[in-house]
């Protein structure tokens, strides 16, 4: 298997090294907030959307409120594993994208990081603005049944 990299779709591929395992090789828990960062960071890239150009861009910011992930199944030493991007919820104000990880078809975590949009100058609740908007509903509906 070859691990995909295609971020517009919001899915990367990678395999894991030791320096990404604890000392007997078994996936080390914040590997899975790099790598949910990095695929929610290069989508929103691969659709002309920089976080930290927001407020001159879109006329509003992201703030990370929530994240969490959830352990279904051990990941070790050289697996390769697929980070794919979810709609987990998509608010008036706030949204949660989730992440889930899966060894061939086997879910074996399931990460989520939920955003609120705020005006950039005096940071209250603001609409998330339409360009993300229409880029968030390009994410795929949740493949597994699984809360985080």
């Amino acid at each position: 298997m070859t691990a995909p990299h295609e971020p517009a779709a919001g899915r990367l591929g990678f395999q894991l090294a030791y320096g990404d395992t604890d000392t007997v090789g078994i996936a080390y828990f914040d590997i899975y907030y790099r790598w949910m960062e990095r695929c929610y960071s290069t989508w929103l890239f691969a659709h002309g959307i920089r976080s930290g150009q927001m407020a001159d861009d879109l006329g509003a910011v992201t703030v990370g409120i929530s994240s969490g992930c959830r352990y279904v199944d051990t990941v070790e030493v050289f697996d390769e594993v697929v980070c794919q991007a979810v709609a987990d919820r998509i608010g008036t104000s706030s949204y949660a994208v989730g992440f889930e990880f899966t060894r061939g078809d086997r879910l074996v975590t399931k990460g989520q990081m939920v955003f609120a949009a705020r005006d950039p100058h005096a940071f209250g609740k603001t609409p998330i603005p339409a360009r993300l908007l229409e880029v968030l509903k390009t994410l795929p509906a949740p493949h597994f049944d699984i809360e985080v």
